[in-house]
C-alpha cells in the first residue's frame, strides 16, 4: 500500500530517516523482532496486540498500517473482532469509536498488501 494513503506525511519517511539518524530503519528493526515473528506467540496475535496498542493511543495512521499487517498474517474477522472488543471494552465510549475506526480499515483493506515501510509517528 502506498504510505500516503494511511498518512501524507508519510512520504517524508525518508528524509525523516536522514535527519534522525536512520530511527526509522532502528523501530523497524525491532518490530521484526518483537511482532512480526512467530515465536511462543503467534505473529498474527502479536500484530493484532500492536493494532489494539494503536487504538488505545488513538494513532489512525498505525491502527490502520498493523490493520493491514494482521490480514496479510492471515487474521480472520472473527478474530479481529475479539481483540477489537478487547480495544472498545478497555477504552469506553472513544475505545469503541477507534475500534470502529479500525474495524473500517480491516474492511477497507481488502487483502491489500501494507508498505513494508510502517507509520513511525507514535511516541
Amino acid at each position: 500500500m502506498d504510505l500516503k494513503e494511511i498518512d501524507p506525511a508519510l512520504e517524508l519517511m525518508k528524509d525523516f530517516g536522514r535527519i534522525t539518524s536512520g530511527m526509522p530503519a532502528l523501530i523497524e528493526q525491532m518490530r521484526k523482532t518483537a511482532i512480526f515473528s512467530d515465536g511462543s506467540v503467534p505473529k498474527k496475535y502479536k500484530i493484532l496486540t500492536a493494532a489494539i496498542w494503536s487504538i488505545s493511543a488513538k494513532c489512525e495512521p498505525c491502527f490502520k498500517y498493523y490493520i493491514q499487517r494482521a490480514v496479510e498474517a492471515g487474521v480472520t474477522e472473527s478474530e479481529l473482532g475479539e481483540f477489537l472488543a478487547v480495544a472498545s471494552t478497555m477504552g469506553g465510549c472513544v475505545g469503541e469509536m477507534w475500534a470502529l475506526k479500525a474495524f473500517k480499515a480491516f474492511k477497507d483493506s481488502d487483502g491489500k498488501k501494507a508498505s513494508d515501510q510502517p507509520p513511525s509517528c507514535c511516541k
